[in-house]
């Protein structure tokens, strides 16, 4: 309801702008006011109005499209690929729209139109700063325009940049917005992902292996830790029952790394079924091997001392 009130004032508005002429003539028959400056302007009217009425379509036309295609179902790729074209394609209409409309207005003052052709023509040191002020902008809305290209992450991919973890919140022309794992946002250029390396971890799909590593003694037993992991993972809905591996990755003179390799579906439940599995794998390590925690061993020896006569 709220939708189609803007389009009906927003058509009302252009209709009203049409039929300006003459409702200022009547004004001013009327009323003896002077009303030539507002009916000037009349076309101004007729374009700003016909700009919203554009806004407010293509908004419609988005919302149309993307509630047929649902990111919140497990298998998204596709609807996130294509939440995120239309969503800053969205912004780049729009941006061009008002951009066009604002210079349209504009240039129907003579002041304005003589300050803009003076520039432009002359090429002079004002053109030369307005460029290099409006650089970093420009540079901005083209890497907004190349990540809706390129799509080198989504709307919802989970991504760890600047040592934070989380997802794509928000795809702007100029600034992406990252939900962190704790509800904070992480608010970044858009240049930064094109300049900058960082992790995507849904880039194709959203599968994901977790690492567990343990440190125990040398004298654990590797075949009761392995039967222990899989019992573990057969019991709970966080494994999504491909990955299940357990190695011994390194030894040091006081302990061995042992490395869990598990799968999940998707990065938060890998988090969950990581913290689940170094707890019960501790668990038991203490209730039936714990004499093979880390220890460090020190061995004395009483040497024969010489008592002289």
């Amino acid at each position: 309801m709220k939708r189609n009130c803007y389009l009906i004032i927003s058509i009302c508005f252009i209709a009203l702008s049409a039929a300006l002429g003459p409702i200022l003539t009547a004004i001013s028959n009327t009323l003896d006011i002077d009303t030539s400056f507002l009916a000037s302007q009349q076309h101004n009217f007729i374009i700003a109005s016909l700009s919203c009425l554009l806004i407010i379509v293509l908004r419609r036309m988005k919302q149309n499209i993307l509630k047929r295609h649902d990111i919140t179902v497990e298998d998204n790729l596709r609807s996130r690929k294509l939440h995120t074209q239309i969503n800053l394609l969205e912004k780049v209409v729009i941006f061009v729209i008002v951009l066009i409309t604002v210079a349209s207005i504009l240039l129907s003052f003579d002041g304005i139109r003589q300050i803009g052709i003076g520039i432009f023509a002359s090429a002079g040191v004002a053109g030369i700063i307005i460029g290099l002020s409006a650089q970093k902008v420009v540079g901005a809305l083209l890497a907004g325009i190349q990540i809706a290209i390129t799509q080198p992450f989504r709307i919802d991919d989970a991504v760890l940049v600047e040592n934070e973890w989380g997802w794509i919140e928000e795809i702007n022309l100029t600034y992406v917005v990252v939900r962190i794992w704790d509800k904070r946002r992480l608010v970044l250029p858009s240049t930064y992902f094109l300049e900058k390396p960082f992790q995507n971890w849904t880039r194709t799909n959203a599968d994901i292996i977790g690492t567990v590593f343990l440190y125990t003694d040398y004298t654990i037993d590797f075949e009761e830790l392995r039967t222990e992991l899989t019992r573990q993972l057969n019991q709970t809905p966080l494994w999504d029952k491909n990955v299940n591996v357990l190695q011994v990755t390194d030894s040091k003179e006081t302990t061995i790394e042992i490395r869990i390799l598990v799968s999940a579906k998707n990065s938060p439940t890998s988090w969950d079924l990581r913290v689940y599995i170094r707890e019960k794998m501790i668990s038991f390590i203490q209730a039936n091997y714990p004499h093979s925690l880390p220890k460090t061993r020190i061995t004395l020896s009483q040497e024969n001392t010489f008592v002289p006569q």
